[in-house]
């Protein structure tokens, strides 16, 4: 190499050190959108929302949350990764979202191993099989039984084909051997609400967004998914107790960026994050709604991102699930 090329990128990657210094210093330095690829009133959104107001206070700029709804997440998660990658762009989206539609779409607009890097996984929360009161069931064994006696004719509702609640519902249909009929909706949130409303007869729910419709009657909870029961509902068996494999996971929910974020912003944000979960008002509300902390570093929540990629990739072909 000659001295005078070697002198030149010498003087670049100084320069670009430098620049991501200033970068990071400066950081942020104007309002902040928080895409959620999903309707209001979900989890993601109720989450979204959460950490956005006490980032806003942490970081001293708006952080706004953006609902972009439409296949199944795709839309929203492809407007942030194509966004511009100075961290003025994250996305909130569920890790079985993101690892499912990896998958369940063969032409994303977009790479989900290249083009967003996660930030860390905020918190994760077991799903709820609630059921409207109206349908004579109060365990896992009779809506089983009722399942078998008229195939086809009981509908569940999900937050969208794709979502982590879907493909689990979809194993326990394989697991039980029944057919109940799927109703996709553009978020948790209109498909809780057409539960309630008794348009559809149940629903494998985020406990963040489906508890408080518990507590208050208005949903019928059955069973739990995870490995162990969970402290807010101690007489609800897991779907295991229940004689249903396959659901011992947890939902999770992580914050993305672009992939091409500079290093030391998503440290920075990681950073802000972590600390807005230690707060003793965010851990207060996370756990009273069945929700479990994180706050897991980049390269480990890329990690399981990896992991899980393939792992619903089998499950989508073993299941033969196709996107609507």
């Amino acid at each position: 190499m000659k001295p005078k090329m070697r002198a030149g990128m010498v003087l670049m990657l100084a320069a670009s050190l430098v620049t991501g210094t200033v970068t990071a210093q400066t950081y942020p330095s104007k309002p902040i959108r928080l895409i959620v690829p999903l309707a209001p009133g979900g989890p993601s959104d109720i989450l979204a929302r959460t950490i956005g107001q006490k980032l806003t206070e942490s970081m001293k700029q708006p952080v706004i949350v953006d609902n972009r709804t439409g296949a199944g997440g795709t839309l929203g998660i492809d407007l942030a990764a194509k966004s511009p990658p100075d961290g003025y762009t994250m996305l909130l989206v569920a890790v079985a979202t993101y690892t499912i539609n990896a998958s369940l779409y063969p032409k994303l607009p977009y790479d989900p191993q290249k083009d967003l890097t996660p930030v860390t996984i905020l918190a994760g929360a077991p799903y709820i099989l609630v059921v409207h009161p109206a349908l004579p069931v109060r365990s896992v064994k009779q809506l089983v039984a009722l399942a078998k006696a008229r195939p086809g004719e009981l509908n569940y509702s999900s937050g969208g084909t794709g979502t982590g609640p879907h493909l689990a519902m979809e194993i326990l249909k394989a697991n039980a051997g029944i057919n109940i009929v799927h109703i996709p909706y553009k978020g948790a949130g209109p498909a809780l609400n057409d539960l309630i409303a008794g348009q559809v007869q149940l629903q494998l729910a985020n406990m963040i967004a489906s508890l408080p419709l518990v507590k208050s009657g208005r949903l019928r909870a059955i069973a739990v998914s995870g490995s162990k029961r969970s402290s807010l509902l101690p007489d609800i068996p897991t779907l295991s107790e229940s004689g249903i494999g396959g659901l011992d996971d947890v939902g999770g929910h992580m914050i993305m960026v672009p992939g091409a974020t500079p290093r030391e912003i998503v440290a920075r944000l990681h950073q802000e994050l972590v600390k807005v979960l230690q707060q003793p008002e965010v851990k207060a509300r996370l756990a009273s709604e069945g929700a479990e902390i994180f706050g897991t570093p980049p390269d480990e929540s890329a990690a399981i991102i990896r992991n899980d990629i393939p792992k619903w990739a089998k499950v989508i072909k073993q299941l033969k699930i196709q996107a609507n």
